[in-house]
C-alpha cells in the first residue's frame, strides 16, 4: 500500500471544544475591483420573473364503476364448552360448571379478575358518558338555517324494462326500509318482458333490494301493517287484492278471488284500525270501496259503491283513485274521485244511502293525494289537477286554502307527520316543493329538482326526516330534509291554529254577504215583477207618462217601493233572529227594535 498525503494533528488538540467570545468585526480580506475586468461586465436592466417549483395539473372528474356489495351477517351462539359437552343439555352443562368451579387455577383467576373488574364497574358508575347536560334548556330555533333537502341514495328499479313507482310505504319499525310498488298504467302498452315483482329496499344498500314481492299482477299500491311489521297488503293491477308475510318468503300469503275483486287497478288500501289488525279497505276507480279480512280474503267484508245519488248504481259510480282514513276518527273515511270531487262517508252509518255524508267540489281532475293533518284532523290536503288545496270538514263550499296555478300538474301530496303547517307535493316535471304556510303562502318555501323525469308517488318517514319519491323511470329517491323542516317549531300550533280560524271567519262572512246579497236581488226582482214594473220607463202612447215633476216621487215605484220594504221587512220578521259568525262560531242575537240591514250585520 502506497501512502500518498499524511496528515498529522497533536492529540492534545482532539475532541477540544469550539469557544465562542463577543469580539469587534475584523477584517480578514480585502480584494480590491480589477479595472481590466470592466469591459467584460454586460450592464442589464433588472427584471423580475416568477417560476413554478410544481408540475402543472388538470382537473378532469371521472365516474368510477358503483361498487356493489353484500350483506352478511353472523350468529353467535353459545360457545368455549368441550367437545364431549352438549351445551343444549342441561346436566352436561351443570356438571361441567361444578368441575371447573373445584378447580384452584378457576379460583385465583376470578381472585385476580375481580380486582380489575371492580375498577372499571367504579369508574363506569363514576362517570356516565351518555349524561346529556343541557336536555332540560329549550332548544334554540335556528331561523338563519334556509330550507334545504339533499338526496341520500337512489333506489332504482334493476329489470331492463322500467316501470313507474306507483306506491311507496315505509316499515313501520324505525322506518329502515322502503317497500315500492312498480307498475305501468299505460293502457295497452305494457311489454312482454314486463316483470311483475314489486321490491323492498334497506335504505342503506340500494345496489340491491332486500327481498321481492311476487304478485300474479302488478302491484299498484302497497301498505305495511302498523300493528305487524311484517305484514302487507297490496293492491294489483287487475283488481285483486294480495297479502303478504315476509316470514314465508317472497310469494303472497292469500289473493282474493278475480270475481269478487275490484274490476279496475287498486289504486289505494290503506290497514284499518282494528283489534286484531288484520282488517283493510281499498278503492279503485270501478266506483266501489271494499273491506276487507286477510286472514280470509275470498270475499270482501263489506261493500260501498261511490254513487252520489245514493242509489248503489255501479254505472253511475264515481271512479275513486285516492282514499283517506284517520284513526283517530275510526267510523269516518273519505274518497278522491277522478271527477275532482272529494266524497265524505260515514262507515257506521245505518243504511248505504247514509253512507255517503257529503261532497267537496273543487278540482278540474281527478283527485290523486286527500290526506288530514295529522295535528288538526278536521282539515285536510287535496291535489288534483295543477293546485293543492285545504279544505275544512264544516265548509264544503269551497277550500280554506289554495295554491296558485303550477305550470306542471301534480301528482302527490302529504302532510309532515311533526310538523303542522308544513305539507309536501311532487310534480310532473320532476320537482319536490315542500309549502310552509305560516311562513308564506303564495309560493313553495323549497323547491328542489329531484330528476328529469316525472314524479308519482310521495311517501314521508314517522320523524319527518326522510322523503322517499317515486319517479316515472323507476327510480325511488331517497331525501333528507334539514332541521328546520323536520322539528316542531315554538308555537307553531297555536299560530296555525290562529291561521286557520282566520281563513275559516274569512270565507263565512265572504259566504254570508253573498247570500245576503243574492237574497236582496232575488226580492228585488220579485217585486218588480209584483209590480209589473216597466224598465223602460214612458209607454209609446203617452210621450209625458214617464216624466214627473222636480221633487215628486216618481209614479210606478212607489207601489214597488212600498212592497219592496214590506217584504224585506217580513222576511227579517220571519226570521226572527240573526246568525252572527264569530271566531267560527254561531251565536244567535234576538232582533231588537228595527232589523239590522244584512251589510249591518256584526261579523
Amino acid at each position: 500500500m502506497e501512502i500518498v498525503h499524511v496528515y498529522t494533528k497533536l492529540r492534545g488538540e482532539f475532541g477540544r471544544q469550539c469557544l465562542f467570545s463577543d469580539r469587534p468585526a475584523e477584517l480578514l480580506v480585502d480584494v480590491p475591483p480589477d479595472p481590466s475586468l470592466t469591459p467584460l461586465f454586460i450592464q442589464k436592466n433588472p427584471r423580475d420573473q416568477a417560476l413554478q417549483a410544481g408540475q402543472d395539473m388538470s382537473e378532469h372528474t371521472v365516474n368510477t364503476e358503483r361498487f356493489e356489495y353484500d350483506s352478511c351477517g353472523i350468529n353467535h351462539v353459545e360457545g368455549g364448552w368441550p367437545k364431549d359437552v352438549n351445551p343444549q343439555e342441561m346436566e352436561q352443562t351443570i356438571r361441567f360448571r361444578k368441575k371447573v368451579e373445584k378447580d384452584e387455577s378457576y379460583v385465583n383467576s376470578v381472585l385476580q379478575l375481580g380486582s380489575v373488574m371492580e375498577h372499571c364497574i367504579r369508574q363506569n358508575n363514576a362517570v356516565d358518558i351518555y349524561q346529556e347536560y343541557f336536555e332540560d334548556e329549550d332548544e334554540l330555533e335556528d331561523n338563519q338555517e334556509p330550507p334545504s333537502a339533499k338526496t341520500i341514495s337512489v333506489f332504482r328499479d334493476p329489470n331492463e324494462v322500467k316501470r313507474t313507482v306507483t306506491g311507496l310505504s315505509w316499515h313501520p319499525d324505525g322506518g329502515r326500509k322502503l317497500a315500492a310498488a312498480y307498475s305501468c298504467l299505460e293502457f295497452q302498452k305494457t311489454s312482454k318482458d314486463l316483470s311483475l315483482d314489486s321490491y323492498i329496499w334497506d335504505i342503506e344498500n340500494p345496489n340491491r333490494p332486500e327481498m321481492s314481492l311476487k304478485p300474479v299482477s302488478p302491484l299498484v299500491c302497497l301498505d305495511y301493517n302498523p300493528k305487524d311489521s311484517h305484514t302487507l297488503v297490496g293492491g294489483s293491477y287487475n283488481g285483486q287484492i294480495a297479502y303478504w308475510d315476509t316470514r314465508r318468503g317472497s310469494q303472497p300469503v292469500e289473493t282474493s278471488s278475480v270475481e269478487m275483486s275490484h274490476r279496475d287497478p287498486v289504486y289505494k288500501i290503506i290497514w284499518l284500525q282494528s283489534k286484531t289488525g288484520t282488517d283493510a279497505f281499498s278503492t279503485s276507480t270501478d266506483g266501489q270501496v271494499l273491506w276487507w279480512d286477510v286472514r280470509r280474503l275470498t270475499e270482501p267484508t263489506e261493500r260501498l259503491v261511490v254513487d252520489l245519488s245514493r242509489d248503489g248504481n255501479l254505472d253511475r259510480a264515481l271512479g275513486a283513485v285516492s282514499l283517506e282514513f284517520e284513526s283517530t276518527m275510526p267510523t269516518k273515511f273519505m274518497v278522491g274521485t277522478e271527477q275532482g270531487v272529494v266524497v265524505s262517508c260515514n262507515r257506521k252509518a245505518k243504511t248505504p244511502a247514509e253512507k255517503i255524508v257529503s261532497t267537496y267540489d273543487g278540482h278540474h281532475g281527478p283527485v290523486y293525494a286527500l290526506q288530514r293533518n295529522p295535528f288538526f284532523p278536521k282539515n285536510f290536503l287535496t291535489v288534483g289537477d295543477w293546485t293543492a288545496r285545504i279544505w275544512s270538514e264544516d265548509i264544503k263550499e269551497s277550500s280554506i286554502m289554495w295554491t296558485k296555478y303550477q305550470m306542471s300538474y301534480l301528482m302527490d301530496a302529504c302532510w309532515s307527520p311533526v310538523r303542522p303547517s308544513v305539507f309536501f307535493t311532487v310534480k310532473m316535471d320532476g320537482v319536490l316543493d315542500v309549502w310552509d304556510i305560516l311562513f308564506k303562502q303564495n309560493d313553495p318555501t323549497l323547491s328542489l329538482k329531484v330528476c328529469d323525469e316525472a314524479l308519482y308517488s310521495l311517501r314521508l318517514q314517522d320523524n319527518g326526516r326522510l322523503v322517499a319519491c317515486g319517479s316515472q323511470q323507476g327510480g325511488a329517491t331517497l331525501l333528507e330534509v334539514c332541521g328546520g323542516l323536520s322539528t316542531l317549531q315554538r308555537n307553531e300550533k297555536s299560530l296555525l291554529a290562529a291561521v286557520r280560524h282566520l281563513f275559516v271567519s274569512l270565507f263565512v262572512c265572504l259566504f254570508v254577504c253573498l247570500s245576503d246579497a243574492l237574497t236582496d236581488m232575488s226580492t228585488d226582482v220579485r217585486a218588480r215583477d209584483e209590480a209589473g214594473e216597466d224598465p223602460g220607463g214612458a209607454s209609446e202612447g203617452d210621450p209625458l207618462e214617464g216624466t214627473q215633476p222636480v221633487g215628486a216621487e216618481p209614479r210606478g215605484r212607489r207601489g214597488a217601493g212600498g212592497r219592496r220594504r214590506q217584504s224585506r221587512s217580513a222576511d227579517r220578521q220571519s226570521r226572527g233572529r240573526v246568525l252572527c259568525h264569530h271566531g267560527g262560531r254561531a251565536e244567535e242575537e234576538e232582533g231588537q227594535g228595527g232589523a239590522k240591514e244584512p251589510g249591518e250585520r256584526r261579523l
